[in-house]
């Protein structure tokens, strides 16, 4: 009897949750990534490192978070993790990312892979040789809204009912990204302590270098969830003087265009894309990056002609937001369930088309000097 009760209890044992570590826990690591991450129950965040030290402690009991480290390297020491979030400023991923592989799991930080080509190049050579990966945090991927929109584009090229993918418009204008997601940032008042940086490239003088972290900072996720919509790569063919427009084209010759902050606002956010086929499209409307509990937009128009009646579809989606979707994703990927939604070789690409856009943004702008 003993037996078949042990039998019993054994035959199903409980999963075991994925570790996660964290390294920093400022306000994105906070309020974009960490209070997500205890709500998922396939991860427990075992421990955090980070080197204000009440800063620490505030966070730690606030999250339930049992251990606290003064470093990453005490921290990777110290700890057996499945995973490592680690939400700094990218300007510094060249060097951090290198010191984090030592342990040898699974990665994640935010957006854009690093701040330089050759920073990106560094970090992808190293994620080769160490045997694991890196998630970049273009959380727009992560979005139900885009999910959807995605999985609907893939079938629509597939079965060719509206024709074929002619055009990808994406409309970016500033506006409040924040969406009071830092009403409950901690926040401890101590002075940030000096890190590591990473070097500026040196193939720039500072003004460009200055201009195109600034346009990495702003618009790289536009520039991510382009290549994303349509598929495939592409490259940037013309940029006006003012900085308000990138137009390209996709390898396979869809004709692409961003309208970077072409309007602002202040109490909203009104980022769209459209992706038009020949007889029909999708339409994305993304919420503000820290927007709590609400996925995006989807409408889909389809004009199929020869008598069919056209139809729009607008799905309702389930009450999840981006940042949240996007841990889940990570240690769904961890577990090996899925794939990372985008992974450091595909982030190193983003940095080159913000160098193609900067490069013929300065012709506009030479050719304008010149008239």
């Amino acid at each position: 009897m003993a037996d078949k009760i042990m039998e019993k209890k054994t035959a199903n044992p409980k999963p075991r949750k994925v570790r996660i570590g964290f390294v920093g826990v400022g306000s994105m690591g906070q309020c974009a990534h960490l209070k997500s991450y205890v709500t998922v129950p396939d991860c427990e965040v075992v421990a955090l490192a980070e080197i204000r030290p009440e800063l620490a402690k505030k966070v730690a009991a606030r999250y339930g978070v049992p251990t606290i480290y003064a470093s990453h390297d005490e921290m990777l020491a110290k700890e057996k993790l499945d995973g490592i979030v680690a939400s700094q400023p990218f300007t510094r991923h060249g060097t951090l990312v290198l010191e984090l592989l030592k342990a040898r799991v699974p990665l994640f930080t935010e957006k854009p892979l690093a701040g330089t080509i050759q920073m990106g190049e560094r970090i992808v050579k190293a994620l080769a040789d160490s045997g694991t990966w890196l998630m970049v945090g273009y959380h727009k991927r992560s979005d139900p809204a885009t999910m959807y929109a995605k999985d609907t584009i893939e079938k629509l090229k597939a079965s060719g009912e509206i024709g074929k993918l002619k055009y990808v418009r994406i409309l970016m204008p500033a506006g409040d990204w924040v969406a009071g997601g830092f009403n409950d940032l901690i926040n401890s008042g101590e002075p940030m302590p000096p890190v590591a940086w990473d070097p500026p490239d040196p193939t720039m003088d500072k003004p460009t270098h200055d201009q195109y972290t600034s346009f990495v900072n702003y618009y790289i996720h536009q520039v991510n969830l382009m290549r994303y919509l349509l598929g495939e790569p592409y490259k940037v063919l013309f940029a006006d003087r003012t900085g308000v427009v990138l137009a390209g084209e996709s390898a396979g010759g869809v004709a692409c265009i961003i309208e970077m902050t072409p309007y602002q606002t202040t109490l909203d956010w009104n980022e769209q894309a459209l992706i038009a086929f020949e007889k029909g499209y999708i339409k994305l409307d993304l919420p503000a990056p820290l927007a709590s509990n609400r996925p995006g937009r989807v409408e889909v128009f389809n004009d199929p002609g020869n008598g069919k009646m056209p139809e729009t579809l607008i799905p309702t989606l389930p009450w999840i937001h981006a940042m949240r979707q996007q841990a889940i994703n990570f240690v769904r990927a961890i577990k090996s369930e899925i794939k990372p939604p985008c992974e450091a070789p595909e982030a190193l690409e983003d940095l080159k088309v913000a160098l193609q856009f900067l490069q013929c943004w300065k012709q506009s702008v030479a050719a304008e000097a010149k008239k």
